[in-house]
């Protein structure tokens, strides 16, 4: 039977290779006996807030079982509008504004479906969220990747955005803090690309899962949406998933303009129909009470993240750049003289230290990311492991 497939949109997108295919290689290891530390996937390795879990057991036990508003409850609308107005000094209408989704990638993959005619332009500064590449080629748009430089920091540049510009553009999207690299837009970089999407008259796309997970006082999180003149152009996405350590739970959230609500409801009742209800009723909980929860972890992934990066330092061959944010590091492996695949291959191979190479990022050869959403012990053992592992690779 001839299934025609990959279709044209997929035709450019990889089928292999990725993070899940490695977390998949690892699991497999680990299953046959081999002990493996799992630095490759982005997961908080907390438990979700009891307060949640607690809200969603009595949504359950009280019959909270069947299909939400499509829009989602409006108690958790209303909960997010306040977080909002808290956080970004947004005042949503939780009615007109807020679509609870069935987690981050649900809300991307909707709003691409929705937004994008064949052939139209996304500007994504990269390295970026691998599922950007491919939820834009399925939706039969194409991804314009821009360069965010390493001596800039990897923060993307508004002067490099508007340059990357052509009659085919139809948005810019853009992920602060960023996953692979822990990038943090200043207010400044955030004010350089709202002025080209207004001077260029461009739709935003603004990632924000990661938003809690910004460490440095000179880097603070900014939701660009909160700019001037920014939000009857600016879509937010963000999710439960990191800020609670929610990932399972799948519930996320797009903020838009009011006039786009009927069109990016359409697509979102033929992609998901609603998120889950009594998940629903967790978040609404977490967003309430679990702020301390969320404290705690960040402090505790500050922590980490000084313990990676030092650990790092003192590998020869290795630069580190510290992340001013998310929970990741991306070294640049370059002095090591090895490619970035065959080096997270025998490292997992020989060491037990599962990591993720650049490319699946959109980076150029010579990086990889490692998580730090691991207990100190397990980063302290992989990077010891690994520190062995590079040491024999010099003599």
């Amino acid at each position: 039977m001839d299934y025609r497939l990959p279709n044209a949109n997929m035709m450019k997108i990889a089928f292999g290779g990725g993070i899940r295919e490695i977390l998949a290689q690892a699991d497999e290891m680990q299953r046959a006996g081999r002990d493996i530390i799992h630095m490759e996937i982005g997961r908080p390795d907390f438990d979700s807030p009891e307060s949640a879990k607690k809200a969603a057991a009595r949504a359950l036990e009280s019959g909270d079982v069947h299909y939400t508003d499509m829009a989602g409850t409006p108690e958790l609308r209303r909960e997010l509008a306040a977080k909002f107005k808290r956080d970004s000094g947004l005042s949503l209408d939780p009615d007109r504004e807020i679509i609870v989704t069935a987690g981050a990638v649900e809300a991307l993959m909707t709003l691409f479906l929705t937004i994008l005619n064949p052939g139209d332009e996304v500007i994504v500064p990269s390295p970026y969220f691998p599922a950007y590449n491919d939820q834009i080629r399925i939706a039969g748009g194409i991804l314009r990747a821009v360069p965010a430089k390493p001596k800039d920091a990897f923060r993307p540049q508004p002067e490099d955005i508007e340059r990357a510009i052509t009659p085919r553009t139809r948005a810019i999207l853009i992920n602060s803090p960023n996953n692979p690299t822990g990038a943090t837009s200043t207010r400044a970089e955030l004010e350089g690309i709202a002025l080209t999407a207004k001077k260029h008259d461009l739709l935003v796309i603004s990632d924000e899962c990661y938003e809690k997970f910004a460490y440095d006082s000179d880097t603070p999180h900014i939701s660009i949406a909160s700019l001037p003149g920014m939000r009857e152009r600016t879509f937010v996405i963000s999710a439960a998933s990191k800020t609670f350590s929610m990932t399972g739970w799948r519930v996320g959230w797009l903020v838009i303009p009011p006039e786009t609500k009927p069109f990016i409801m359409k697509c979102h009742q033929g992609v998901a129909t609603c998120s889950n209800s009594f998940a629903q009723a967790g978040v609404a909980e977490a967003l309430r009470s679990a702020w301390p929860d969320v404290d705690r972890m960040i402090a505790e992934y500050r922590r980490r993240r000084d313990i990676m990066v030092k650990m790092l330092s003192e590998i020869d061959g290795i630069d580190t750049p510290t992340p001013g944010g998310a929970f990741y590091v991306f070294p640049n492996i370059e002095g090591l003289g090895l490619p970035s695949f065959d080096f997270c291959a025998r490292l997992l191979e020989e060491t037990g230290v599962a990591t993720v190479p650049g490319q699946p990022f959109g980076a150029e050869d010579g990086y990889i990311r490692m998580t730090y959403c691991r207990p100190e012990g397990e980063i302290k053992e992989a990077l010891s492991r690994m520190a062995g592992f590079v040491s024999g690779m010099k003599r």
